[in-house]
């Protein structure tokens, strides 16, 4: 999960790239769909070639109805498989197929069934509004599923996921910042530990995140999330600042600090060759 060793490409390198990833798109008739924890670079990339920057379930709306032929997903492979669902009819590709995430990764469908068919009695329920009468079963994250129980009162069991990166979230050294910069307003993502969540001032997607940065009139944000929605942030909000939140413990180490290793697998290096290899296009079993 270390990608503290990536070479850093020079701006004449990485322009280069840029330029012949935009050819082969008009080439292919392809557009990227980049997620907001992506690099910089793969996101304004792929606005200036008129794809999208968003969250997964909007990235495959957008693929869905673009004209395009050719999808590159710029993100983590369920959310290439998303895309590929929601529009079957077109190729789907991604710079890598090994760009996975914690959380599909702790699920596993043989576990997980098993996990499911000890409480027949329940609805299964995989990031969905629910009703509150209902018993459910919540997968795969058990901190979203936490959040959505206590402002719901439903009656939830957890799975026992969490995402690698808003699980390291630190609710004493958000406070600790919070002391520094008593006008910041903290924004956090509600995959984040029932703690910090408590510390937001606003609580929400990736999108809403965003959305509330805009609104909101502080002009200073600590921000729980990845850090990859700065790009989207400063552009939005150009005259604001954004702190990102703490992820290691005093005198500790974090695992991603803030910054998905599986994202990170998205370079300008592979999306240029991603038209040319034999082993990054996605297949669904069309059954599903």
């Amino acid at each position: 999960l270390d990608h503290a060793e990536q070479k850093k490409l020079s701006p004449a390198q990485e322009a280069e790239l840029v330029e012949q990833i935009k050819q082969r798109l008009k080439q292919e008739n392809a557009v990227i769909v980049a997620h907001y924890y992506t690099a910089p670079a793969i996101q304004a990339l792929a606005e200036e070639t008129g794809g999208c920057v968003s969250d997964s379930l909007e990235m495959a709306r957008f693929g869905h109805d673009h004209p395009a032929q050719t999808l590159i997903v710029a993100g983590v492979k369920f959310m290439g498989e998303t895309a590929k669902i929601l529009t079957p009819d077109k190729r789907v590709l991604m710079p890598t197929l090994e760009a996975t995430c914690s959380l599909d990764l702790g699920c596993p469908i043989e576990e997980f069934s098993a996990f499911c068919d000890q409480h027949p009695d329940r609805q299964v329920v995989v990031y969905a509004n629910t009703s509150a009468a209902e018993k459910i079963i919540w997968a795969p994250d058990r901190y979203l599923g936490d959040y959505v129980r206590r402002e719901s009162g439903a009656d939830i069991l957890m799975w026992d996921g969490a995402c690698i990166v808003h699980e390291e979230f630190k609710a004493r050294g958000i406070a600790d910042l919070k002391r520094v910069y008593p006008d910041a307003a903290v924004l956090v993502h509600p995959e984040s530990p029932a703690a910090v969540v408590e510390l937001a001032d606003r609580v929400g997607s990736t999108t809403q995140i965003i959305r509330a940065a805009v609104e909101m009139d502080n002009t200073r944000f600590i921000v729980a999330t990845d850090q990859g929605i700065f790009y989207k942030l400063q552009q939005q909000a150009p005259d604001k600042e954004f702190i990102i939140a703490p992820t290691a413990g005093e005198g500790g180490s974090c695992r991603s600090c803030a910054n998905c290793p599986w994202m990170a697998m998205n370079e300008l290096e592979t999306l240029a060759t991603v038209f040319d290899r034999l082993d990054n296009e996605v297949f669904v079993d069309p059954d599903l």
